[in-house]
């Protein structure tokens, strides 16, 4: 596995990663039918679309791809600070290397990706005012006790869990489903810019892509992925913190829940997540057991 991509062939990766519809399963069928992106991009429409899911509008889009365009964005966004990782690089994470991981991850900030101690605190964007407190001081204790603190910039709890993990001086992730120069939500854009300086900003998106729906929910499985436990702190019944808890469980990620009286909190509970004590020492003192026990992911 190289070190380093030649520019160019790096400006391919981005190039193809960043054409519309074109997912993780696509480009890997692209790959391994291929061989290489170059390959991929001197393919004509009739080649391209004997790959499984590939039709005529997105053999178009493959085709009217500029790749002198994209080498002058990449290397305008590596000047801005902006690091550019292929699947085949060797910062690239593992957990992400399956078929549906991004082909591309865009960061911004002062260090690497996790490698083997991360933990996703996530939950409401509304909180009472206990349960943020609970996810600040929560992620504080992990920060100090080494642990990266993962989650994704939403206001509430996840803004707590990042601001704990900065007041602890630790290391802390926010995962986005905007491009990794777009603060989102714009209440946070002040977090936003300390996590550029003092943490670390991810996206699978381009650098200026607006956050949508689809983006908001997709980004969750990189959280989880991330993780070597998913921590849900305060939720309903139909929280947005449930399509984390769907990824996590289907990649094998340990899901724990705060015991509160909280309705999301109280249903995963009775699906089988581990419990976590009411006060917050307490809780991180259980996840580190936890965590120092788990065989490795």
């Amino acid at each position: 596995m190289p070190a380093t991509l030649p520019q160019i062939e790096l400006a391919r990766w981005v190039a193809l990663s960043l054409s519309p519809q074109l997912g993780g399963r696509i480009f890997t069928r692209l790959l391994a039918h291929f061989g290489t992106v170059e390959a991929i991009l001197a393919a004509d429409a009739a080649e391209l679309q004997t790959v499984r899911g590939v039709g005529p509008k997105l053999a178009a889009a493959i085709l009217a791809i500029d790749l002198s365009r994209t080498q002058a964005q990449l290397t305008t966004w590596q000047q801005d600070g902006i690091a550019v990782l292929a699947r085949v690089h060797p910062d690239y994470p593992l957990r992400l290397r399956g078929d549906d991981g991004p082909p591309v991850l865009f960061l911004r900030g002062t260090h690497a990706l996790p490698a083997t101690r991360g933990v996703a605190l996530v939950g409401t964007r509304r909180p009472h005012a206990a349960a943020k407190r609970y996810a600040q001081t929560l992620a504080r204790a992990l920060a100090q006790a080494g642990h990266w603190v993962i989650s994704g910039l939403a206001l509430g709890i996840d803004t707590a869990a990042h601001q704990g993990a900065l007041d602890g001086d630790g290391e802390t992730l926010a995962v986005l489903g905007s491009g990794v120069n777009v603060p989102y939500p714009p209440q946070n854009r002040a977090l936003f810019n300390t996590l550029a300086e003092r943490g670390a900003l991810l996206s699978e998106y381009h650098p200026q892509a607006a956050p949508s729906a689809a983006t908001l929910v997709a980004r969750n499985r990189l959280i989880s992925a991330l993780s070597t436990a998913l921590v849900v702190v305060e939720t309903g019944i139909k929280g947005g913190s449930w399509h984390t808890v769907r990824f996590a469980r289907a990649q094998g990620v340990p899901v724990f829940a705060v015991q509160s009286r909280a309705a999301g909190n109280q249903r995963l509970l009775a699906e089988g997540a581990s419990p976590l004590p009411p006060e917050p020492l307490a809780a991180c003192a259980r996840l580190l057991k936890a965590l120092s026990q788990a065989p490795p992911r």
